[in-house]
């Protein structure tokens, strides 16, 4: 990475943005943050600022910025073929394809790529209906699966669901949420059972009786990195089966050794997904969406379907070298290290800071989230904003999340050291001195 940028600054790339992108476009902090160089967990701003990038581009350059096996694996696919559609079969998305079976758990086989998580997230659905011969869908409260029509409409954020954007057919159960359980403070095992027979509830007196699938992230990553109760997926996939519904875990955040010690992040629950949805980390930062099913279930989608740029020779070869990387790195495995040894100091932090009301995740997928007091647990945004431009500040990239923006979500490349988990914690130690004062 070159000592400062050569290009625009970043006043003349914000004063760019603001004449000709979409003023709806989300941004972090009160004046958007310029970037224009990376590498590893490293990443500089136009003017030559450096930051430490825990966040990764939401969880998506997941062995580091510009990694050069997958720099590589790009360049030399470009030198021979970029792009032909599913019109026809390249070697390069059959040997994408192939290592993702080897990892995905049970007889998940089959899969169709696409350019994005909501993309995969829309195959599953139409996959789903299709093989079923049914057409509504349970999902849960505080849940995000992107940005379509039907992908928003699943999702259940008011900020994240534009006017109209409604599709009949979704219903929305309680979301296991132990921190804000409805059920019991604090929550407990026997929550699990109430909010399982939550989603029963809705299928019997919201749906028909015949839901096509039920969808849920193992770790609900925009609703603020969520972690249900033990157990709880369990119960859920035996109640959609029971109605003969199926399964949807959406994997796009939390997969990939993220959660730590498994590859994917319903494997901590052991049970296997009927249909499974990938996107972000799955080709270190380029466009790739991953959709896998079983052999009977994808044999019954018989009509027609293309994706002119899913399954592409260059994002497959970044793909392929992404998950080459992986196993010969054993990211999952480093995951949980670097997972344990980042809670520990979040935990410490809150400690010290009362209104660090919980940290909570799994592996390197981490949250605060910040609250007026311990007691009321009344969401602070205010605060959780001024948390992030301390970071910004002292050089540190975060995430945010939560109903009301007010947790702080931590996500680094899942190839991080210890030094660097370290310096992170250093940094974020600083900034919520710095906003205690």
């Amino acid at each position: 990475m070159s000592s400062v940028s050569t290009g625009a600054s970043s006043a003349e790339i914000l004063r760019g943005q603001e004449e000709y992108l979409l003023p709806a476009m989300l941004h972090l902090y009160g004046k958007p943050l310029a970037l224009a160089e990376g590498e590893g967990v490293r990443v500089r701003d136009a003017d030559g600022k450096e930051y430490l990038d825990l966040f990764s581009g939401i969880l998506t350059t997941s062995i580091g910025h510009c990694h050069p096996r997958i720099a590589e694996a790009v360049t030399e696919q470009m030198g021979r073929l970029g792009h032909v559609s599913t019109l026809y079969a390249t070697e390069a998305q059959v040997e994408a394809a192939k290592r993702l079976a080897a990892i995905a758990p049970g007889n998940l086989k089959r899969t169709f790529f696409t350019n994005s998580g909501t993309e995969a997230i829309e195959t599953a659905l139409q996959m789903a209906c299709v093989h079923t011969g049914r057409s509504e869908i349970v999902a849960l409260r505080l849940a995000y699966h992107g940005r379509s029509f039907m992908a928003s409409t699943v999702t259940a954020h008011a900020a994240w669901r534009p006017i109209a954007t409604r599709m009949a057919g979704v219903h929305h159960a309680i979301s296991p949420y132990p921190y804000r359980c409805p059920f019991k403070q604090p929550c407990d095992d026997s929550c699990t059972e109430k909010f399982a027979r939550d989603l029963e509830e809705v299928i019997l007196t919201t749906t028909n009786g015949q839901p096509a699938a039920f969808i849920a992230e193992t770790i609900q990553g925009v609703g603020g990195y969520v972690v249900p109760p033990p157990g709880y997926f369990q119960r859920v996939s035996e109640i959609i089966r029971k109605y003969g519904g199926l399964l949807i875990i959406d994997e796009v955040q939390a997969g990939f050794g993220r959660t730590g010690d498994r590859w994917f992040g319903i494997e901590h629950w052991g049970v296997e997904p009927d249909i499974m949805v990938m996107a972000k980390g799955i080709a270190g930062g380029f466009p790739v969406g991953a959709t896998i099913t079983t052999d009977a279930i994808a044999r019954s989608w018989t009509g027609k379907t293309i994706s002119t740029f899913g399954g592409n020779p260059i994002s497959m070869a970044a793909m392929s070298a992404t998950l080459d990387v992986m196993k010969e790195e054993d990211a999952p495995g480093n995951a949980g290290v670097r997972g344990r040894q980042l809670r520990e100091g979040m935990e410490a932090l809150q400690a010290r800071y009362p209104w660090i009301g919980e940290v909570r995740g799994m592996g390197l997928m981490q949250a605060m989230e910040i609250v007026a007091d311990p007691e009321s647990k009344e969401p602070d945004a205010a605060r959780t904003n001024a948390l992030l431009e301390a970071t910004r500040d002292e050089g540190l990239l975060l995430g945010q999340g939560g109903m009301k923006g007010h947790v702080v979500r931590v996500g680094p490349s899942l190839l991080v050291t210890e030094d660097e988990i370290a310096e992170g914690l250093e940094k974020l130690e600083r900034a919520c001195g710095r906003v205690e004062r």
